[in-house]
């Protein structure tokens, strides 16, 4: 006990300049081992670190503390421990030591899991991504983690706000699957489809060497969103996706595509036998309620294509063309799309009748031109970044030795825009 006071001491006295906590972390990665030993005995010694000032002889010891088993009685003490750490720890500290901070953080996340209160590591694993992260655009270990608790919790507007950051750095390739897979959950739950379909056609076309069990999950709820937000699917893959993708995926997912075919057919009732057919395989991969959707979706689909073939139609005889119960039902259907601006339409109450319009928007609105001058802005600063990470690329030395083996000599005629500071 003696020489954890004394490391307590060390820490207090070694927290202050940039070289101090430099000779700091030398002496605390020499004392991991002791650490470990006493591992059960640091929880009397929390109390003289400031998590504050002395963060990295904090984190240090909490690394040590929490790689221990613990009872459930235990973890609502620890995780008190490691949200005020987080909250109060500095950040070019803890940059110092930044595998034990994830470790840290994670055991944060299966803690609260433990304790079946997720809701109690959304906020903390937050502020440690902004912590951790060196700017907005990269993407962490923790990011899949904090989306998950964010979805076990229900807190789908929490979780929206980090997916809004432009990601274009990656540390670990599994933490991207992860990150869209789960963005995408909350993106469903928000009922906010095209990004949910943004971010599985990520998962599902992500460069891979062999099909991955994210990636299979990932391309099921891709047919069911697709056939919800735009009541079709396409089986074709775009040719960036990896062969592995493409030659495996289909094999996995029969029955969802099988119900994207009968989806297509437009029978409701044909769709309807399918889904009851199926019921047990889709529960069983926790998509039913996704299913379910894609089965109300079909009333919607059938009176858009209505929309396209006539002008006015009764309400007796939409009902009758989509297989609802009732006129009443096309009415409520009909006053529900046109409420969320899927179709234009005027109801007559008197006589029933449909009257389907043309879009409305002359596109000249204030509000229309500030939305295309910002998607123009994105566009640009998108353009700008893929300029500069090609560039980027094109002076790698490890990216040119692996072209040069790839071919029996080098053409430089394809090396012109590789700029001049790069000598080859």
């Amino acid at each position: 006990m003696d020489t954890i006071e004394a490391l307590v001491a060390q820490i207090q006295g070694l927290s202050g300049s940039a070289e101090e906590i430099s000779q700091l972390q030398s002496y605390l990665k020499q004392s991991e081992e002791t650490l470990r030993l006493h591992s059960t005995a640091l929880a009397s010694f929390f109390h003289q670190l400031d998590p504050s000032k002395h963060s990295l002889g904090y984190l240090y010891f909490l690394e040590a503390f929490t790689s221990t088993p613990i009872s459930k009685e235990q973890a609502n003490e620890l995780v008190l421990l490691i949200v005020r750490f987080i909250n109060s720890c500095h950040a070019e500290q803890i940059s110092l030591a930044p595998d034990k901070f994830i470790y840290v953080c994670k055991r944060l996340k299966d803690h609260v899991m433990l304790l079946e209160a997720p809701i109690r590591g959304v906020a903390a694993l937050l502020t440690a991504i902004r912590k951790l992260q060196p700017s907005s655009e990269h993407l962490t270990c923790l990011h899949p983690d904090f989306l998950l608790l964010c979805i076990l919790s229900k807190c789908y507007k929490a979780g929206l706000r980090l997916l809004e950051d432009d990601i274009f750095e990656i540390d670990q390739p599994r933490d991207l699957f992860l990150y869209c897979y789960y963005g995408s959950m909350i993106c469903i739950g928000l009922k906010k489809f095209q990004k949910a379909l943004e971010l599985l056609h990520n998962v599902v076309t992500a460069p891979m060497s062999s099909l991955n069990a994210i990636a299979v999950e990932a391309y099921k709820k891709y047919i069911l969103v697709s056939l919800i937000h735009h009541g079709q699917f396409s089986t074709s893959f775009p040719k960036y996706t990896s062969s592995a993708a493409q030659r495996n995926l289909k094999n996995f997912t029969q029955p969802y595509l099988d119900l994207a075919g009968t989806y297509s057919t437009g029978k409701y009732y044909e769709l309807e036998a399918f889904v009851q057919s199926n019921k047990d395989r889709f529960d069983a991969d926790n998509n039913l309620g996704l299913v379910k959707q894609v089965v109300s979706s079909m009333y919607k689909r059938n009176i858009q294509r209505l929309t396209q073939t006539y002008l006015t139609l009764s309400l007796e005889d939409i009902a009758n063309a989509v297989q609802l119960n009732s006129p009443k039902e096309a009415e409520m259907h009909v006053l529900k799309m046109i409420q969320d601006g899927e179709i234009y339409a005027t109801i007559n109450q008197k006589d029933g009748m449909v009257r389907f319009l043309e879009d409305p928007e002359q596109y000249k609105t204030f509000e229309m031109i500030e939305h295309i001058d910002s998607s123009i802005q994105r566009i640009m600063a998108l353009s700008k970044k893929l300029t500069a990470i090609d560039e980027c690329m094109s002076c790698d030395p490890l990216y040119l030795a692996k072209v040069g083996r790839e071919r029996h000599r080098f053409d430089f005629d394809d090396f012109e825009g590789v700029p001049q500071r790069f000598n080859i």
